[in-house]
């Protein structure tokens, strides 16, 4: 289908071939290029932070930070349910325990409420995810963080460029990581950061994206780390995006209020929230949820869209009912309405940065026919 409308196609332009190019020409395309540390430095710098370590995805990064954090068997990390697998997936390979919590019905981030009432004497660390375009409500969740004396482990993949009262998210947690994929707002293909102000802490994550190489005797390891590096090539193209960040900021809030306004007299449709008290939505996905009187959900909505030559996308399956995690026996039994509720009706439609606005036409065309309001 030639005029399908993809979920998502990011903007790479002529700076990005510009340093990429200056890349290529120096040699230095590996981990050991300049771009990397230059890209480090840079984006730390937009988040807020001191250090910051970059490696190979937003995958590696969650793996690199809760190594990092020595956590293990015994230990309880409490997430959200609503969430990629990734960040649960960190934990139980370090050996601990996942415990997880239901989110808000209206910003469909995790509820501190819940997040006080899952701590145990075991909770080693609270790992929040920042999703769709709005932050959680850090607040909350750093207080109990400090009075039980808990790690705060921040994934801001969603939220690159965004606040949290003013404050850029990703300079919350002990430590905080993200993810630079191509639907992310700034991407280098396949790539992520670690980021931390605490220096013991960094050194450790480099330590550990880097095979735990001992830095006196090289081959000779005391721990098991990965190969999680991020290439100069890489880190030349996400340089050149973080240049352009708040262009691509303003283009996602556009097509979000494109959206809103086409969308909010619409009965069938729960739109998401366009601010809270503390944020403003950045729209990374823009994000829909079928309302209770519509004969057909989110996975019927997504075929039929499909038909029409719209690409969408399902929300994140929840992990307690995860087929893996019910396979190692976790969260027997568990129910979380909201986010189920979220799985079933939710799904979010094309927002990339290169969407044109006849495409956003069409988009918004597609889904007036679908729910028969056309």
């Amino acid at each position: 289908m030639t005029n399908f409308i993809p979920v998502n196609e990011p903007i790479v332009g002529e700076r990005e071939k510009e340093l990429v190019l200056d890349c290529l020409n120096s040699g230095w395309i590996s981990s050991e290029g300049p771009y990397v540390s230059r890209f480090e430095d840079s984006f730390s710098r937009v988040v807020g932070r001191r250090y910051g370590i970059a490696c190979a995805n937003g995958t590696a990064a969650l793996e690199i930070a809760v190594a990092a954090l020595n956590l293990g068997v015994g230990d309880e990390v409490i997430l959200p349910t609503f969430t990629i697998i990734s960040c649960a997936a960190a934990i139980v390979r370090s050996g601990a325990t996942p415990v997880v919590v239901d989110v808000n019905p209206d910003s469909w981030n995790m509820d501190p409420d819940l997040v006080a009432a899952a701590i145990t004497p075991r909770t080693a660390a609270i790992m929040v995810v920042h999703i769709y375009g709005l932050p959680v409500d850090m607040d909350p969740i750093i207080n109990l963080a400090d009075r039980y004396g808990l790690a705060l482990i921040e994934d801001a993949a969603e939220l690159i460029g965004g606040t949290y009262k003013g404050k850029p998210c990703g300079s919350f947690g002990t430590i905080s990581t993200f993810s630079f994929y191509p639907n992310k707002h700034i991407t280098t293909g396949e790539g992520g950061m670690v980021v931390t102000n605490d220096s013991s802490l960094a050194d450790r994550c480099r330590s550990l994206r880097n095979l735990c190489f001992n830095p006196d005797r090289r081959f000779v390891h005391s721990e098991l780390g990965w190969n999680y590096r991020m290439t100069s090539l890489q880190a030349a193209l996400g340089l050149a995006q973080l240049e352009q960040l708040d262009h691509f900021l303003k283009i996602k809030r556009r097509i979000g209020h494109k959206y809103n306004s086409a969308f909010q007299h619409l009965e069938h449709l729960t739109l998401p929230l366009t601010h809270t008290d503390y944020a403003t939505n950045l729209y990374w996905v823009f994000g829909i949820l079928l309302q209770a009187d519509v004969s057909f959900d989110a996975h019927s909505a997504i075929q039929m869209m499909a038909r029409l030559g719209v690409g969408c996308r399902p929300f994140f399956y929840p992990l307690h009912l995860q087929p893996i995690f019910k396979d190692m026996g976790l969260f027997d039994g568990a129910h979380h309405p909201v986010s189920e509720r979220l799985y079933r009706t939710g799904f979010y439609i094309p927002s990339g940065l290169a969407l044109t606005n006849e495409q956003i036409e069409s988009v918004i065309e597609s889904i007036r026919i679908i729910l028969g309001e056309n």
